[in-house]
Order: structure tokens, then sequence, then C-alpha cells
């Protein structure tokens, strides 16, 4: 099983228009088998997250960025119900990107704003396959600008799709591909 993060906006334009496709990520994460990692926060991490509760999937993480239950609640204002386990990181938004994107296999992402650029650069910084799931604005929208900034727009690490599904079998062949001398590890 592997570590697939689901990366979005928590709020802003890209919310609403990702909505139905984090949903969708999140149950197409479970009908794979994998386990779901967000970063334990609101809008499209979190209906991801609802989505993969609703097939049936049986692992979800939140990381947050909060020291406690009490803090992730009533200080972040942060979502508890979609998950299986919350694990508080008290590393606030930076910290727990970091140690949300370390922890993930792969990357799932979708929409976005500014957290969800910071998830994408460590993401690239620690090779860590990415995939953006188009239709929702945002960063996601902006990407290939972006890679072609940096002169990484021929990263095998980064794939994209319109389908939530097919992002999820793309992911999973890079997974499978990196990690082929030890597949045993992952099935």
């Amino acid at each position: 099983m592997y570590q697939i993060c689901v990366s979005g906006a928590a709020k802003g334009n890209s919310l609403e228009e990702g909505r139905e496709l984090a949903w969708s990520a999140g149950e197409a994460i479970a009908r794979n088998g994998q386990a779901l990692l967000t970063g334990a926060t609101t809008g499209l991490p979190n209906y991801a997250a609802e989505g993969y509760k609703n097939a049936k999937g049986t692992m979800s993480l939140g990381i947050s960025p909060a020291a406690s239950k009490i803090e992730h609640v009533y200080k972040y204002r942060l979502p508890t119900k979609a998950y299986d386990s919350l694990l508080y990181t008290g590393m606030h938004y930076v910290g727990r990107d970091t140690l949300l994107i370390n922890s993930s296999d792969a990357v799932l992402s979708i929409g976005g704003r500014l957290g969800t650029l910071h998830e994408f650069t460590i993401a690239m910084e620690t090779n860590t396959p990415i995939g953006f799931l188009q239709g929702s604005g945002g960063i996601g929208s902006e990407i290939m600008d972006i890679l072609h900034a940096a002169g990484e727009e021929h990263s095998e690490n980064v794939v994209f799709s319109e389908s939530p599904e097919e992002l999820i079998k793309q992911l999973l062949e890079l997974l499978n591909l990196k990690n082929k001398t030890y597949l045993d590890l992952y099935l």
C-alpha cells in the first residue's frame, strides 16, 4: 500500500471548481487500495478524505499543523471526522507541509494556492512523484509555466490528467517503476 497525499486549496477560487474532483480523487485512491494522507485541513483535502471514507478506504491520516486536538479544532479550526488518525505535529503550516510530503510516496494536487505551491516545491525537491488533477484552476492551472520557468518542464515525476482514476493509475505506474526492486513491500 502506497501513501498518497492529496494537496489542494483549503479556500479560494479553486475550492468550488475542485470539490467534485477532490471527492472523486479520494474515492479513486480508496478503490485502488492505497492509503490517503492530507494536511488535515478544510477544503479540497477534506473533500478528498470524505470521498475516501465514502469509498471504504482503509487508512486515512491527517497531518496537522497543530500541537494538539484542542489546538487543531479551536485555534486552526480544522476538521477531524474524515480521518482514521490525526498526527499533531506542532510544526505550523510550513513544517507540516514538509512532513506531509516527505511522508508520502506520491502527491495528487488539485487547484490550490500558496500552500499547494509550497507542497509542490517540496515534492520536486525530494523527487516525490506528483500528479496534477486538471480542471479546478488555481496553482494547478499555472504549473506548466512554473515548471518551464524552473527548467523542469520535462520532469518524469510530474503527470497530468483531468480524470482522478487516470491520474492515480499514472502515479501508481511511476511508483511501481521507482520501487520495482521492493514492490513486495507495497503490495
